[in-house]
């Protein structure tokens, strides 16, 4: 998908995620934890706190290691000539 689009009509649909919520396996991930929180939480014992829709959200990020800023731009370079965007050194 990513060869036949441009990185105009990507920052757009990026734009659209940002307003509507994750499209994809995110949202799918959002769904399942919202059903799995409405059932533990009918299911809860009395007194017992009703649990969070996030304690049922997988975390895909554990374990990750943080990239320095140098390494971030790096890697926005490679997705920028990836998607055939070129560099412009010039300053405005």
């Amino acid at each position: 998908m990513l060869a036949d689009i441009g990185s105009a009509e990507l920052a757009e649909w990026q734009a659209y995620e940002r307003l509507t919520g994750p499209l994809g396996g995110a949202r799918g991930d959002v769904q399942a934890a919202l059903i799995a929180s409405t059932i533990a939480a009918v299911n809860r014992n009395k007194g017992q706190k009703a649990p969070k829709v996030t304690d049922f959200m997988p975390r895909w990020d554990k374990g990750a290691v943080r990239k320095s800023p140098q390494e971030l731009f790096k890697i926005a370079q490679m997705a920028n000539a990836a998607l055939g965007g070129g560099f412009n050194s010039t300053t405005a």
